[in-house]
C-alpha cells in the first residue's frame, strides 16, 4: 500500500509566523514516519472574502479550485492554527468557506479526511482555545479529527535559531499528533 498523502499548512500569513515554523516541523515529523507531504503557504493562495454573489456570478476562485483539487488529491490535512481573538485566523476560515462549497458532480474536499491539529501562540494557552473553532468546523465539514492535538505556548522563546524546537516535551508532543494523524490515515485507507 502507498505512503498516506498529507497536505500540511499553516492558517496564517505572516513569514516569520510561528505557526509557519511549527508546520514545517509537524510536515518533517510526517515524512519521517513514512507519509507523503505536500507543505504549501496560504499565502501563495490569495482569494477575496466568501461572498455568496462572488460565487454566483464567478465561480469558486482559481485558488479555490486549485486547493480544493490539491486537498481531494490528499488523504489527511496537518495543519498548524494560530489564535486570533480566541478563536480561529480568518484566513484558514475564509480557506475553509471558499474550499468547502459544493460543486456539481464533485466530491467534497473535506467529507472523509484524516486532520492533525496543532497550534503556536505567544500567550500561555498556545491557542487551544482556537483548535476548538477549528475542530468544530472541521467536524461539521464531515473530517476526522484526530483526538491528539498540540498548542505551543510562549512560542516566541519556544524555536532555536535554526527553526527546530528548543524544548524536548516539545518535540515528543509534535511527534505524538503526527504519529497519529499519520497511523489513523494508514489504519482508514486499509479498512475495506
Amino acid at each position: 500500500m502507498t505512503a498516506p498523502r498529507i497536505l500540511a499548512f499553516a492558517g496564517a500569513l505572516r513569514t516569520q509566523s510561528w505557526n509557519k515554523k511549527l508546520i514545517r516541523i509537524g510536515a518533517n515529523v510526517a515524512r519521517d514516519a513514512g507519509a507523503e507531504v505536500d507543505l504549501i503557504d496560504l499565502r501563495d493562495y490569495p482569494m477575496p472574502f466568501y461572498d455568496g454573489d462572488i460565487e454566483a456570478s464567478d465561480g469558486l476562485p482559481p485558488q479555490a479550485r486549485e486547493l480544493k483539487a490539491m486537498m481531494l488529491a490528499h488523504d489527511a490535512l496537518l495543519l498548524s492554527c494560530p489564535e486570533y481573538n480566541s478563536s480561529i485566523s480568518g484566513v484558514l476560515k475564509n480557506t475553509i468557506d471558499w474550499v468547502s462549497r459544493p460543486r456539481p458532480n464533485e466530491p467534497s474536499a473535506f467529507k472523509g479526511k484524516i486532520a492533525g491539529l496543532l497550534a503556536a501562540s505567544p500567550g500561555n494557552l498556545g491557542g487551544v482555545r482556537g483548535l476548538l473553532t477549528v475542530r468544530q468546523v472541521l467536524t461539521t465539514l464531515g473530517v476526522l479529527v484526530v483526538p491528539t492535538q498540540f498548542a505551543l505556548s510562549q512560542a516566541a522563546n519556544a524555536f532555536a535559531d535554526d527553526g527546530t524546537l528548543r524544548d524536548e516535551r516539545h518535540r515528543d508532543a509534535v511527534t505524538a499528533v503526527v504519529t497519529e494523524l499519520v497511523n489513523v490515515t494508514s489504519a482508514v485507507r486499509r479498512a475495506p
